[in-house]
């Protein structure tokens, strides 16, 4: 059988006139994409053009909720109660579903933006808030996170999960993420990214940042949408794939 894998990118992550990719152009490349919902990012009219393009060009849609931090893009650490992150969560699921159901779509998954993404892997109380806002919500959204609290959570609980792989962010030799203010944490250089990514859905392996070979193995890899050259990059890692006999498929085809 194909290797398949689900190709990811953020999505309507600019505000009012800000933009900061174009979505219309990477949708011709991922087969799923994380939506902004308002809080780090996006506001009304972003939402329905992400949601309207997504639904024509046949993408899966997810939900990419955050902390409610426009100033610093949803990376910063805000301290708020369970209850406050599940709602948080609940009232971005409800924004963007009411835009994937005017356009004629389905809300496939959810992964968490930024640094609530970051707290619901590695600490059991965010993960439990924010599962119990996709539960409250749909317990039929897709987890799609990497291996950590959450993606350990939901799997406990029995709930559809997809694991996480990013290709231009370096990896610890635990398979965790380097901090993104650690020199090294974000790779720029094209031609490594796309040998990673590759690496990753073929061989179920990727170097860390000592430089020793860790299992790292998934259903969907994430294309960041906001770095320098980040089209093109994007481009590169799907013809590698497309030419090393990986099938590109939705999560949701994976999963069902």
């Amino acid at each position: 059988m194909k290797p398949a894998v689900d190709l990811v990118a953020d999505l309507g992550e600019g505000f009012g006139c800000y933009t900061i990719t174009d979505d219309s152009k990477i949708l011709d490349i991922v087969s799923s994409a994380n939506i902004a919902c308002g809080f780090h990012a996006g506001d009304p009219r972003t939402m329905a053009k992400a949601v309207e393009l997504a639904v024509t060009n046949g993408v899966g849609i997810g939900a990419h909720p955050g902390f409610p931090d426009l100033v610093g893009f949803g990376r910063r650490d805000m301290n708020l109660t369970s209850w406050e992150i599940t709602t948080d969560v609940m009232y971005q699921l409800g924004a963007l579903e009411a835009f994937v159901k005017a356009y004629g779509g389905h809300l496939q998954h959810i992964t968490p933006h930024g640094r609530l993404g970051n707290l619901a892997d590695s600490d059991r109380r965010y993960a439990e808030a924010v599962l119990d806002a996709v539960v409250r919500v749909d317990e039929s959204i897709i987890i799609a996170v990497s291996e950590g609290e959450l993606w350990h959570l939901a799997k406990q609980k029995g709930l559809r999960v997809a694991t996480l792989m990013l290709g231009d962010r370096a990896y610890n030799d635990d398979g965790s993420l380097v901090n993104r203010c650690l020199p090294g944490a974000v790779i720029h250089d094209s031609e490594t990214v796309m040998k990673r990514c590759v690496r990753m859905v073929v061989e179920g392996k990727v170097q860390s940042i000592t430089g020793h070979d860790i299992v790292k193995t998934g259903n969907t890899l994430l294309l960041h949408g906001d770095t320098e050259g980040s089209l093109e990059i994007a481009r590169k890692i799907r013809g590698a794939l497309l030419q090393a006999g990986v099938e590109i498929r939705m999560m949701g085809q994976q999963l069902s």
